[in-house]
């Protein structure tokens, strides 16, 4: 699932899209807070072949700073991390992070 390493722009900075903020929060209870918090707690990055025909996008694992587990889709735009979903960890995502962390 992580297969390989990826740097992110510095300083972290994050751009929303105001429909994606509005569903993460409907839909999977994640506020624009804790997901960007998982950028700043070393997180599992992989790339998201699947779904990267039209940009590179990518996925990770990690962790609020409640220690809550998620997973995150995401881009990088101009150098901002561009967040497209964010929701809890699932059961397979859980044990990968743990076994990485």
């Amino acid at each position: 699932m992580i297969e390989e390493t990826f740097f992110f722009p510095e300083p972290k900075e994050f751009e929303w899209d105001a429909g994606n903020e509005r569903k993460n929060v409907d839909k999977h209870r994640v506020t624009k807070e804790e997901a960007e918090q998982v950028f700043l707690n070393d997180p599992l990055v992989s790339p998201d072949l699947k779904h990267s025909k039209t940009e590179k996008r990518f996925y990770c694992l990690g962790h609020t700073d409640k220690k809550r587990g998620l997973f995150i889709a995401f881009t990088i735009r101009n150098n901002k991390i561009r967040i497209i979903s964010a929701r809890d960890q699932h059961k397979k995502e859980r044990e990968i992070y743990a076994k990485a962390s």
